[in-house]
């Protein structure tokens, strides 16, 4: 599998399991019965309420509106990376999505030729000043990158 398949769907999984948490949160949680609890009446189901174990897959429109205001990882994959002087200073190489399923942290590759000799460093998503239309670093420079620790993939 192509590097930029497995980064988009990490992504489109995380914002899967984003959505579908979210989802899950809104559904109100089952109470247990109660001895003493009236008999249940044979009226028709509510059109909206919550059944065990289904979660309800796809996008809502309002979601969609949120959704289509984002930048897409593939587009955002490979970007250059300026600083605030509009110097190039890298290349967005992979994003890290957290557990709870937001995007954190950018790998940002420095420095390097067709991949050899790259210092790759983890920047979290929050110090970006912009992400279009160009990914901005602010404050950031070559040097001051590839004086961080460098980042390296665990598996």
């Amino acid at each position: 599998m192509k590097r930029a398949t497995a980064g988009k769907l990490i992504v489109v999984s995380a914002l899967g399991f984003t959505l579908a948490g979210g989802l899950a949160a809104q559904q109100p949680a089952a109470t247990a019965a109660q001895p003493n609890a009236p008999a249940q009446s044979n009226a028709p189901a509510q059109p909206n309420a919550p059944i065990a174990g289904k979660v309800t897959l796809g996008v809502a429109v309002a979601e969609e509106a949120v959704i289509a205001t984002g930048w897409r990882a593939s587009k955002l994959l490979h970007a250059a990376v300026y600083n605030d002087q509009s110097q190039k200073i890298g290349s967005i190489d992979d994003f890290v999505v957290s557990p709870d399923g937001t995007l954190s942290v950018a790998i940002v590759d420095v420095g390097g030729f067709l991949g050899l000799g790259a210092h790759k460093v983890a920047i979290p998503v929050k110090q970006f000043g912009q992400i279009a239309p160009k990914v901005v670093l602010k404050g950031a420079t070559k040097e001051a990158l590839k004086a961080l620790p460098e980042f390296k993939y665990v598996a």
